[in-house]
């Protein structure tokens, strides 16, 4: 019962589109602009670092929140399945589950719930890679360095189920290579 309820619970959280609707609070439409992804990174892209930052942070909390509560309540793995959820309803919301994202902040959310130590190690690594290169390589680098570092933190089946995670990332990257938006974005006319 507890794994179908973190399921649930889980899947709720993640198809909230939390990106879409802070860039709609700016006027942007992510569907239509950029790559087309309705997620924080696209967000990033149209908005700018300080205007993106609440997707950034909501599309984390999606996964981090209901995993926290779960991890709490029942355990390590039906946390996992909470943060699989999340990803799920991320990548996949209805109704319309063709407009979903790739479910990396998600990902990164539900690391800090499952696994804290790791997870603050790979947020120092990209506070460092932050201001030694730029942002975009920062958190590319701590999502790949996670199972590294986990490999030190954690049982090694809880890095087999975040290679589980990331390989759900990998396949929708593979599904949802978009071409860039055919859509501008909204911006007031010049004359």
């Amino acid at each position: 019962m507890e794994y179908g309820l973190a399921a649930l619970m889980g899947y709720l959280c993640g198809a909230i589109p939390i990106a879409l609707l802070v860039a709609r609070r700016h006027g942007v439409d992510l569907l239509v602009t950029g790559d087309g992804n309705p997620g924080a990174w696209n967000a990033l892209d149209q908005l700018g670092p300080r205007a993106a930052l609440p997707a950034f942070l909501g599309d984390g909390a999606k996964a981090f929140l209901p995993a926290l509560v779960v991890h709490l309540a029942f355990g390590y793995w039906p946390a996992f399945v909470a943060v699989a959820g999340a990803m799920v309803g991320h990548a996949f919301p209805l109704p319309h589950p063709s407009r979903g994202g790739k479910s990396i902040m998600c990902f990164v959310g539900g690391a800090f719930a499952l696994s804290p130590l790791a997870a603050a190690v790979c947020g120092a690594l990209a506070i460092a890679v932050t201001l030694a290169t730029a942002f975009k390589y920062a958190a590319r680098v701590a999502v790949f360095a996670f199972p590294l570092v986990q490999l030190v933190t954690d049982p090694v089946q809880h890095v087999a189920a975040t290679g589980a995670l990331m390989t759900f990332i990998g396949a929708l990257f593979v599904t949802r290579s978009r071409a860039p938006a055919t859509g501008a974005p909204d911006a007031p006319p010049t004359t």
